[in-house]
């Protein structure tokens, strides 16, 4: 039986997760946090095999974070991403913590636990990359340039880009050419307007 670790600030969520979990015969829920700063304690402690991590938890704790911190320090231990935001910048970062699978909340919860099934026998679950929507049509933009719109929904200067992203200001500056071409927009500020407002990209996180 594989131990199971939740990790969401929704109590609801954690309980219904749990229950249908538990209700399969195959996992066993050995703890529930609200925090995901409390992740790494609780695998020394409880070493479960999976946890279900949410992306945004109780104090403004990334589930996004801890996930890269518990693939560095426990790689045994299999993670799935979740999150009930719609925000498109998520998914490739939760692969990039290590996550072996993301699930979008209003997944119904016989997914989660076909997910988990899966991820138990080493499988991984991720839809293809998704695109940026914009009036003209849905815009295809490179990893990179998401990491710079990001952060740029999130008020940083050309040069606290490059420190956080460890590039240059002048390939920053190429970065914005780029994505403002690409989506048809002339100024940035209607650029993240748009993404913001519609939900593409959560600027609090």
């Amino acid at each position: 039986m594989y131990k199971v670790l939740i990790i969401d600030d929704h109590i609801s969520m954690c309980d219904s997760l749990s229950l249908v979990l538990e209700n399969t015969g195959g996992f066993s829920v050995v703890g529930k946090l609200p925090n995901a700063a409390l992740a790494e304690p609780y695998c020394l402690k409880l070493r479960p095999d999976l946890i279900f991590m949410d992306i945004c938890t109780e104090n403004g704790a990334s589930g996004l974070d801890a996930a890269k911190l518990i693939r560095e320090k426990f790689p045994g231990i299999k993670i799935i991403v979740m999150t009930g935001f719609n925000d498109i910048t998520y998914e490739p970062q939760a692969k990039e913590a290590g996550a072996r699978a993301f699930i979008i909340k209003t997944k119904n919860l016989e997914h989660f636990v076909r997910t988990a099934e899966g991820v138990m026998r080493g499988e991984t679950y991720y839809a293809e990359p998704k695109t940026l929507p914009v009036p003209e049509g849905n815009v295809p933009l490179s990893d990179r340039e998401m990491e710079v719109l990001k952060l740029i929904c999130k008020h940083f200067t050309n040069k606290e880009i490059a420190e956080e992203l460890f590039i240059s200001e002048n390939t920053v500056k190429y970065h914005r050419v780029n994505i403002l071409a690409k989506t048809g927009f002339s100024k940035t500020v209607d650029l993240v307007f748009h993404v913001i407002t519609n939900g593409w990209i959560n600027p609090l996180n």
